[in-house]
């Protein structure tokens, strides 16, 4: 049989291309827009973080409040609510309030706000912060974290050490972070794959810090040093293990890349995040949007593009497959914000 050299060619060089092409997918492009995860009348909705259980139930932990105007209330009345779907793409419907402020003179008295949901040892692990007081100047620098596990999604929640608190900004002079304006906030928990646990979280100037403990209750022991190398504004961080490295995905608050957009933070070792790339794009890449009739509850009312806030991922097989983000844009110009769901294409 003779072999047709030029056609093994050509087939050869098409196989390459698709490669190069395939490895040249940024993690922003690989999403694509499913619809909406929750739209709760009456209630602005914020972060919504989601874990599977094990009939493949998705169960997702929603920050919400009475009304439609963000400020004040995910500091002063924000509540974590609980939302179950038959599968990642919903529809989701309420369960019940998982954690909300205590009204009591505890350090978690008002706007159990910033969740973040994870399956861990049989137990299901409950991140959020909290304040003691939303009146400025108190606010933003009474925020703090906490932490509560269930063997069920829908509870009953108990507070790990009594009062749930597992990190309060740094009495020492010599950290990054110490007497930090904006406390300490946006919870991301990692078990580490050598064991122990990584508990990211934004602090002093919207920098990234971490948080060690050999035990998931803790206690914590804070690096004196942020991790994230950004000069501008980042937030929302979600950790995760992303081909053999650990992984932050970020806002990209004023431009690193793309003002409005998101960040994928890799490094090597989970301590030093140099490296970056475009974690997700804004809002108009992956929809068609009219701008001229969208609603804005939160941010610049004259902007030419909507973002996205919160990212919170569903890992599935190790991989990131769904990622769950608000906006204070409501694209479809309702009267409260919603949160969207987003698919990873492979």
């Amino acid at each position: 049989m003779r072999i047709n050299k030029t056609l093994w060619i050509g087939i050869l060089a098409l196989f390459i291309t698709s490669e190069l092409l395939a490895q040249d997918k940024k993690f922003a492009d690989q999403w694509e827009y499913v619809g909406i995860a929750i739209d709760e009348p009456g209630y602005t909705v914020w972060g919504s973080s989601p874990v599977m259980d094990e009939e493949g139930k998705v169960h997702l932990f929603v920050a919400r409040w009475k009304g439609n105007t963000v400020e004040p209330g995910w500091r002063s009345g924000s509540e974590i609510a609980h939302y179950v779907g038959e599968g990642p793409e919903g529809p989701f419907t309420f369960s019940e309030v998982a954690i909300a402020g205590t009204g009591l003179d505890t350090w978690d008295r008002f706007g159990a706000h910033n969740p973040a949901i994870h399956y861990i040892n049989g137990r299901y692990v409950l991140l959020y912060i909290a304040n003691d007081n939303p009146n400025r100047p108190a606010h933003p620098s009474n925020q703090k974290i906490g932490m509560a596990t269930s063997e069920s999604p829908y509870g009953p929640w108990k507070k790990v050490n009594k009062d749930g608190l597992i990190l309060d900004v740094p009495k020492d002079p010599q950290y990054w972070n110490y007497q930090a304006s904006n406390g300490v906030n946006n919870p991301a928990l990692l078990k580490h794959p050598n064991g122990g646990y990584y508990l990211y979280f934004k602090s002093e100037k919207a920098k990234m810090g971490l948080a060690v403990s050999q035990s998931l209750e803790g206690p914590y022991v804070q690096l004196p040093f942020p991790v994230t190398a950004n000069d501008s504004n980042i937030e929302d961080g979600y950790a995760f293990r992303y081909k053999g490295k650990f992984a932050l995905l970020t806002t990209d608050n004023h431009g690193m890349i793309e003002e409005g957009g998101g960040l994928l933070w890799l490094s090597d070792d989970g301590i030093t995040f140099k490296e970056y790339e475009k974690g997700f794009h804004r809002i108009n890449a992956y929809m068609p949007i009219d701008m001229s009739k969208v609603a804005v509850h939160y941010g610049p009312k004259n902007l030419p593009y909507a973002k996205f806030e919160r990212p919170q991922l569903l890992i599935i097989d190790d991989k990131p497959q769904y990622l769950y983000v608000p906006s204070g844009t409501n694209v479809f110009g309702g009267d409260y914000t919603v949160s969207y769901i987003l698919k990873y294409k492979e």
